[in-house]
């Protein structure tokens, strides 16, 4: 007898997520030399971890045959500090991504439904499949959240609504007024998750915290994988009210975020310096690539994250194209978006290694000049 008759059944026809592809990956089958590779897929940080994280971590290091602080107590009193909570206001999770999962074990049964935008990250729906939930998939015009519309999209089975500001693949970006409005609307029985991974990049960001000294059912996702180039140790986290925290601190596993992330997210969280570095140089580097993309004739969203999402006509073969030239992207086929790639900013160097590669590329979708 197959497993899959005894296994939950909407586990049967769940696509597992695609990471970015590793550089390790790329040589071995390529046979390229890993320095000749750059990645540009999965919005990293070009500059590494700050240099106050990487000394943290160091030294963390020599205490690797002790467990880790469970509770996570200076890394939790480091963030409740920072943005003016209590510590019983933050949970860590491995990567925000865990707490996306924390919130799905809490709250999600089968048969509930979660609200999402079309083009929004794939985790959710995921997550919500995982525990039988339907996901509803909201339009969104010009490739941003329609919030009108998600409210509209509220039902008495909603549980959850997820809201990526700025938005992963798209970039784009939500006014407070759009969340206010939003807000206003969405019944008490409603987790509205505000994910946030890319608000450090913002120069003025919405506050979505308010909500959250407002007592309302608010999760606020973080990540140190960003602006803090800290993706490899797997570390994020999520503010919301001190319940609902202690219910999702429930579903979490002893020892969920190891010692050494906790270590170099603290030293990363306090240097200022390194993250007014990263957003420098994104912005610049997306400006760049914006009007390379303009001037060549390609359609782009106009970003506010640190990648760039760009029409070039067959995404697949784009990205194959680039990655034999040791240039990595991302394909977004598996967001619905076919013709269109996701490019993260690098240095200039890489930024322009990727363009040189790029304009040598046949058939791309360049839009035909507006006769004067």
């Amino acid at each position: 007898m197959s497993l899959w008759n005894t296994a939950h059944p909407w586990l049967h026809d769940l696509v597992s997520y695609e990471p970015g592809k590793p550089i390790e990956d790329v040589a071995r089958e390529l046979g390229l030399k890993p320095s000749e590779i750059i990645k540009l897929a999965s919005n990293e940080n070009p500059l590494g971890p700050s240099p106050k994280a990487l000394t943290a971590m160091h030294e963390a290091l020599e205490r690797a045959n002790f467990y880790p602080d469970g509770g996570g107590y200076y890394l939790r009193e480091g963030i409740a500090q920072k943005f003016g909570f209590a510590r019983n206001q933050v949970i860590l999770g491995c990567g925000s991504n865990e707490i996306i999962e924390f919130i799905g074990k809490a709250f999600l049964n089968a048969g509930d439904e979660i609200v999402v935008a079309r083009h929004a990250f794939v985790v959710y729906k995921l997550m919500a499949t995982l525990f039988g939930a339907t996901t509803v998939e909201v339009a969104d015009p010009n490739f941003a959240h329609d919030l009108d519309a998600m409210a509209k999209a509220i039902t008495p089975k909603t549980k959850e609504v997820f809201i990526a500001n700025p938005n992963n693949p798209t970039g784009t970006l939500l006014s407070q007024a759009e969340i206010d409005r939003f807000m206003a609307k969405v019944p008490d029985h409603v987790i509205v998750v505000f994910d946030e991974a890319y608000y450090e990049f913002l120069e003025n960001p919405p506050d979505t915290l308010k909500y959250i000294r407002e007592g309302r059912n608010v999760v606020v996702l973080r990540t140190f994988s960003k602006i803090q180039g800290l993706a490899n140790l797997r570390i994020g986290y999520g503010l919301a009210k001190p319940e609902l925290v202690e219910v999702l601190q429930k579903t979490r596993q002893p020892f969920n975020v190891n010692g050494i992330a906790q270590a170099g997210a603290l030293a990363g969280l306090l240097d200022d310096e390194h993250q007014r570095k990263t957003r420098d140089i994104t912005i610049e580097g997306r400006d760049y690539l914006q009007r390379e993309f303009a001037a060549m004739g390609l359609d782009y969203v106009p970003s506010f994250a640190n990648f760039v999402l760009v029409k070039v006509g067959d995404s697949k073969a784009v990205f194959q194209a680039l990655m034999k030239r040791g240039v990595i992207v991302r394909d977004m086929t598996s967001y619905g978006l076919p013709e269109w790639i996701r490019v993260s900013i690098g240095t200039m160097e890489q930024n322009e290694r990727f363009l040189k590669e790029l304009k040598v590329l046949p058939n791309l979708a360049i839009r035909e000049p507006v006769p004067a």
